[in-house]
């Protein structure tokens, strides 16, 4: 029995896989350049989540002079700062030293308000037009969240998903070709099979983009209680449960299939040409999500499809247009083309990684010729 084979013997496939796992974890975590990048993401996202809220918060107000009379008429009604006065003289008062934009007094003359606002060199158009008056509405089809927080929801679930995939995808993608071209692959393949190390980077690798989506999940809480905005983060609980168990396993589909993209060359330049692809699948999401986040029907095509379904289902969920149901039979379906991609992804790494300088054609690894 060659020396090579005693080696392979003698270290257990989970040893292995441990190993390598470890190796990746190590080796990004004493790049700078990985921390540094790490910690701005953070940032960004920690600043965007605060700023989101206090500008949420921050809605202008008008402020008014009311009497007793008038006080009815304007409460209730959003954007308005009333402050009640004894009588239509302490309200002019109040307009004319500047305290207040405008007053809304008793009606002098006829009119079928029976009030009249009063301003100093024009009227509020806010407040005419909060006062104007309109027929009823009923709306047959109300939206469940407010467009613009679904759209950010949409673009934060995109956003996240796009840089982690394809950020952890990329460099495993360079590692796998650095360890092809420098002929360590060899030593590594002396001591366990290509399967192993296959499973090696992506567990590796996982573990690392997990954790950075769980990081970034605690800050979006903390930003969201310290901003104060408890009816959004209420409602982003179960969407964000979910969106962690999908990035879970799509990445894993993802991560697969960029190490197997990456075994076909032998040179860095080489790499772009062979995981394009596997990059658009990974963009695909992002923006389709962010496009259709208010089509029902596109939405719910997308939380199927396994590329887009770790962007589109968190998102359906968050604006309750999702089936309790509905989560679990799109994991399913995520999970059926992970264990495809994997088998899939083996065959090529495992056939492909030993052979140096040209291109190997996707159908001579699939097919090991």
């Amino acid at each position: 029995m060659s020396t090579a084979t005693t080696q392979t013997g003698a270290l257990s496939a989970s040893s292995g896989i441990f190993l390598v796992a470890e190796r990746e974890i190590g080796s990004k975590l004493r790049s700078k350049a990985f921390l540094i990048s790490t910690g701005i993401l953070l940032l960004i996202a920690l600043a965007g989540v605060l700023i989101g809220g206090f500008m949420s918060k921050n809605t202008s107000e008008t402020k008014i002079a009311v009497t007793s009379e008038t006080a009815q008429a304007v409460h209730g009604l959003p954007g308005l700062a009333p402050t009640e006065v004894a009588d239509a003289t302490a309200a002019e008062k109040l307009v004319r030293d500047g305290t207040v934009e405008a007053a809304l007094v008793p009606a002098s003359g006829d009119s079928s308000f029976g009030y009249e606002i009063v301003a100093l060199k024009s009227a509020p158009n806010s407040l005419q037009s909060l006062l104007a008056k309109t027929p009823k509405v009923t709306i047959l089809e109300p939206d469940t969240t407010n467009p613009l927080l679904r759209y950010l929801v949409a673009i934060g679930f995109g956003v996240v998903f796009l840089m982690a995939a394809s950020t952890f995808g990329a460099t495993m993608a360079q590692s796998v070709v650095e360890e092809k071209s420098t002929r360590v692959v060899e030593l590594l393949l002396a001591a366990i099979p290509a399967r192993v190390l296959l499973a090696g980077k992506v567990i590796g690798n996982t573990v690392l983009a997990m954790a950075q989506i769980l990081l970034l999940a605690a800050i979006a809480v903390v930003g969201l209680i310290v901003t104060g905005q408890n009816g959004v983060l209420q409602g982003l609980g179960s969407p964000l449960v979910w969106f962690a168990v999908f990035f879970l396993f799509g990445f894993v589909l993802l991560a697969s299939l960029f190490a197997a993209a990456a075994s076909l060359v032998s040179r860095q330049e080489d790499i772009g040409s062979t995981t394009m692809p596997i990059t658009m699948l990974v963009m695909a999401p992002y923006v389709l999500v962010i496009i259709f986040n208010d089509n029902p029907l596109v939405m719910t095509i997308l939380s199927y499809i396994p590329f887009s379904a770790p962007v589109a289902m968190p998102v359906r969920l968050f604006v309750g247009e999702a089936q309790w149901w509905e989560p679990l039979a799109s994991l399913v379906i995520l999970l059926a083309a992970c264990v495809a991609a994997i088998l899939v992804a083996a065959k090529i790494y495992e056939n492909s990684l030993l052979r140096m300088g040209a291109r190997v054609k996707l159908s001579e690894a699939l097919s090991g010729r």
